[in-house]
């Protein structure tokens, strides 16, 4: 399949097998080698990689992207022994966080070297690096011989992709090729851990959770919007430093969170008054709280069951795709479910609905 926009870029897309996997990988890393930029699975969401020691191939990350100049990226690496290559003081509980959780779903920034581009560091003096937890990036990094430059392979500010077709629907005619491995596994993105700075601090929450990061290293302190701060209030998206907006939908997103009996009666208050004011109003909610709307006979222009409540893996597997889901169906709200369990990858998924909305409500 190729696509192609008014960038004249013409994208190629390749479905992966067994059978066709080796060919499907050199090529992509021949196209990472010359400079070009390969969309690809990982177990977080899908990532739109290239040479990340190229500042011309990371400029084209930049540019496909929409990106805003100086937000730095991550690394992708295939082994311990790449990070010689870009990393410099490693302190020891970074070693143990390897240890215990590569691969898999965390970055952990370090101290870079020289060699790492400013581009790619967001003229930081350090640099995050993540060993994935999937067979499709571990070879493309071994097999173009460099590190990847990766972010999520979506436009700038938009809700992460969890399926090729969301890269598709996005970066189409904008980078070069898009590896379809299927869905991924987790369907949010990593936690990020800044080993740079004693307490660590952790950036971004992912299926890697506060409590299993303090009992390899100890005390950590979150800094990601919603995480509760020492004072035991919530921090807010101004003292998290959030510089550029995250996982937005063009259709405004209202968020309710809390107990799910009022949760789920909450929704429904908010459903009927945008009825009653004429607009399409789309639901984002668990299965428990779409019983509760055919119980009392009420019905919204769309509706996208990201599952049971006492189980946020499953909702964080389909959050971004349920906000691309909505979100193409031309309507004026999404009213979010928040009344997932809070705990393990659960903290996760509220954070990224925080992001994800402008107005929220807690009940």
């Amino acid at each position: 399949m190729k696509a192609e926009n008014g960038n004249k870029r013409e994208t190629r897309f390749f479905r992966v097998s067994e059978e066709n996997f080796d060919d499907i990988l050199d090529k992509a890393a021949e196209i990472i080698k010359r400079g070009g930029t390969v969309a690809f699975p990982t177990e977080t969401v899908y990532g739109l990689g290239a040479d990340g020691l190229d500042p011309d191939a990371v400029r084209k990350i930049f540019k496909a992207k929409e990106r805003p100049p100086g937000n730095p990226l991550s690394l992708l690496v295939h082994s311990r022994e790449d990070l010689g290559k870009v990393a410099k003081n490693v302190p020891e509980k970074a070693f143990r966080l390897m240890d215990a959780f590569w691969p898999g779903p965390l970055t952990i920034v370090l101290e870079k070297n020289g060699i790492v581009p400013e581009i790619t560091s967001g003229n930081l003096p350090s640099i995050g690096l993540r060993m994935p937890d999937h067979r499709i990036p571990l070879e493309l990094v071994k097999r173009a011989g460099t590190p990847l430059a990766a972010p999520s392979a979506n436009l700038s500010g938009k809700p992460s992709p969890s399926l090729a077709a969301h890269v598709l629907a996005d970066l189409a005619g904008r980078i070069d090729v898009i590896i379809d491995g299927g869905g991924t596994a987790i369907g949010l993105e990593s936690t990020v851990i800044d080993m740079t700075v004693e307490p660590p601090v952790v950036l971004r929450l992912g299926a890697v959770g506060i409590d299993e990061l303090e009992n390899v290293i100890g005390k950590v302190r979150p800094t990601y919007m919603g995480a509760e701060a020492k004072d035991g209030e919530a921090i807010s998206e101004k003292q998290a430093g959030q510089k550029y907006s995250h996982y937005t939908p063009d259709t405004q997103v209202v968020l309710v969170e809390g107990e799910r009996k009022k949760v789920s009666e909450k929704i429904g208050t908010l459903l009927e008054n945008y009825l009653l004011e004429g607009k399409k109003v789309g639901l984002l909610i668990s299965n428990e709280t779409a019983g509760f709307f055919a119980s009392e006979g009420l019905s919204a222009h769309g509706c996208f069951l990201l599952g049971p409540y006492e189980e946020p893996e499953e909702a964080a597997r389909k959050l971004f795709e349920g906000l691309r889901t909505l979100d193409a169906k031309s309507l004026d709200v999404i009213l979010a479910d928040g009344s997932f369990n809070p705990s393990g990858l659960g903290a996760a998924l509220l954070n990224r609905l925080r992001e994800a909305a402008s107005i929220r409500h807690a009940v």
